[in-house]
């Protein structure tokens, strides 16, 4: 069975289109300003105007307010990704208010990371696993092409879906599959030429490499 990927940080036609051809089964849109991937409500809903049915639309958060996630929401998008600070009670908040799933972002760099997802289990429909971000001030929650070990997933099973992330490119997910035995994953850097400036070449070879395993 081949793995499921999301392809996020979309922000252009060709980057949305590469993906689309690959055979990605979410697409990820960032709706946060600091980040060089960020969309705005506006431009998203031009973007997803080319993502045809059956394809999960993703909307990224850090700590956003209803009022950012409810303009967000004119794009549309199909599943609601928390990458910040967000606690069980504000995921479970935000599913009762919009009625869209969400899916929570664990930060890991430490058995104790992996274990804080359990706190999530009654409020979230799906787990994402990312490498802890630097403690550089100015460093985003996400999408730095981090990885953590991946070992630390490799024992684990979870009642919700979860998506592997951090780091991933074409030439290490064999890898990363094999040892965390994820069946979903999620890019963003380890398919770019630069940060925010998606390649679509290396969309393809990411999503082959997914679809071999």
């Amino acid at each position: 069975m081949a793995v499921v990927a999301k392809i996020c940080g979309l922000n252009d036609a060709a980057g949305i289109a590469a993906a689309v051809a690959g055979g990605a089964r979410f697409l990820g849109f960032v709706f946060y300003p600091p980040s060089p991937r960020n969309v705005t409500p506006a431009r998203a809903k031009e973007l997803m105007a080319a993502v045809p049915a059956g394809i999960t639309r993703v909307g990224l958060f850090v700590d956003a307010d209803d009022v950012a996630i409810e303009a967000a929401l004119a794009a549309p998008l199909d599943l609601l990704q928390f990458h910040g600070a967000e606690t069980p009670e504000r995921v479970a908040a935000v599913k009762r208010k919009f009625g869209l799933p969400v899916m929570k972002a664990i930060s890991v760099a430490a058995r104790d990371d992996v274990a804080a997802a359990e706190r999530y289990l009654g409020a979230a429909d799906r787990l994402l696993f990312d490498a802890k971000p630097p403690r550089d001030p100015g460093a985003l929650p996400g999408g730095n092409g981090l990885a953590f070990d991946w070992q630390l997933l490799g024992q684990r099973t979870w009642k919700l879906p979860w998506m592997l992330s951090g780091g991933l490119t074409a030439q290490n997910l064999a890898e990363a599959v094999a040892t965390t035995h994820a069946r979903e994953v999620d890019v963003s850097s380890g398919v770019e030429s630069r940060p925010g400036v998606k390649d679509s070449a290396k969309i393809a070879a990411f999503l082959k490499a997914a679809a071999s395993l």
